[in-house]
């Protein structure tokens, strides 16, 4: 087991280019992949890299977010000693997209005071891959960096390695030097620290707007791609849920599509992701979508590159059509009852 690393997820970062999916969660709690949240990759990956000691902070509309860690159970980080710690923010009155996350970590010194892990790898909750932070922490010492920055094809994932020493500098001294978080020290060129890169070979997704979450999700659909993301040797873990196998009634028909188990599919589904718990009636054509938990589409619908949310009821007869370029969003909980087109 890795006791030398503590993890930090770092969840405060406000993106407005999310807002449809971010109006009753945070980005770390979006869906994404038919039963999987956004979190669960990056802290799936802690866990396989050997970290006991995870501490997750969260600015805003994080209710959802604690549902589905719980005590941390299902990551096997419900223990006695470390373990999952989560930490809002105790100032609500700062905007989230105000809030740097060293300000953040300043209101919560004292996790970071009583770890004994001698490095800290701080991660963003939006970027979906598989990785081994052993191979990182290893080659952060052999260089003998100072911070170490994980990359893929030239571009940042919004994860570091660095003394846990260092990281309390940096937060105390945040107002003298300016730094609002560890980016910024990153792209700062006027100090003395020794920054690395570390280049990870395998599949990455940024989840930074609608339409990437869309076309990412879709990405899975591709065999190759989803083989490189669920690794049977570094499981991908999240909230266990007991549902029964899902249900294909006779005129059903499903094409190159994922779906959950507790779903009811009377209709057509083709290249789509559909989520637990879905029911999909006669006569319905979905295509290129993404169905979230839940939700219930009606008797003679067509829905064609479209977003649902949880808990949304489309009416019978109901067409949506949005595009790969601008996919149509439902909202969380709303009903569908006329003719839309994007």
């Amino acid at each position: 087991m890795n006791k030398t690393m503590l993890g930090v997820i770092d969840d405060t970062r406000y993106m407005e280019s999310l807002y449809e999916l971010t109006l009753h969660r945070s980005i770390a709690a979006i869906p994404f992949a038919g039963r999987y949240r956004l979190i669960d990759f990056v802290l799936s990956n802690m866990v396989n890299s050997g970290m006991q000691s995870i501490a997750i902070f969260p600015k805003y509309h994080y209710r959802s977010l604690m549902d589905h860690l719980g005590s941390g159970k299902n990551w096997d980080l419900s223990r006695k000693r470390d373990g999952l710690f989560f930490f809002p923010s105790s100032d609500l009155n700062i905007p989230a997209h105000h809030l740097g996350a060293f300000q953040h970590f300043e209101q919560h010194i004292d996790y970071f005071l009583r770890s004994k892990q001698k490095y800290a790898l701080i991660c963003n909750s939006y970027t979906v891959c598989n990785i081994d932070y052993e191979a990182v922490l290893k080659r952060h010492i052999d260089n003998q960096c100072d911070i170490t920055e994980i990359r893929h094809q030239g571009r940042s994932l919004g994860m570091f390695v660095l003394e846990t020493s260092l990281l309390l500098d940096l937060i105390a001294n945040r107002i003298h030097t300016g730094y609002n978080s560890i980016i910024d020290v990153v792209h700062d060129h006027l100090h003395q620290l020794k920054i690395c890169d570390y280049e990870h070979y395998g599949y990455v997704a940024i989840i930074d707007s609608i339409e990437s979450y869309f076309r990412h999700s879709l990405e899975l659909l591709n065999p190759t791609i989803w083989n490189q993301l669920f690794v049977k040797s570094r499981p991908i873990y999240t909230k266990v849920k007991d549902a029964p196998p899902t249900k294909y009634t006779e005129n059903a028909v499903v094409k190159n599509s994922i779906v959950a188990n507790g779903c009811v599919i009377e209709g057509h589904v083709e290249n789509s992701i559909i989520f637990r718990a879905v029911k999909i009636e006669k006569g319905t054509v979905v295509k290129n979508s993404i169905i979230m938990q839940k939700s219930h589409i009606g008797e003679q619908c067509e829905l064609n590159s479209v977003i649902v949310d949880k808990d949304v009821k489309v009416e019978n007869g109901v067409k949506i059509v949005g595009s790969e370029q601008h996919p149509f969003v439902v909202r969380k909980g709303t009903v569908q009852g006329e003719l839309m087109n994007q």
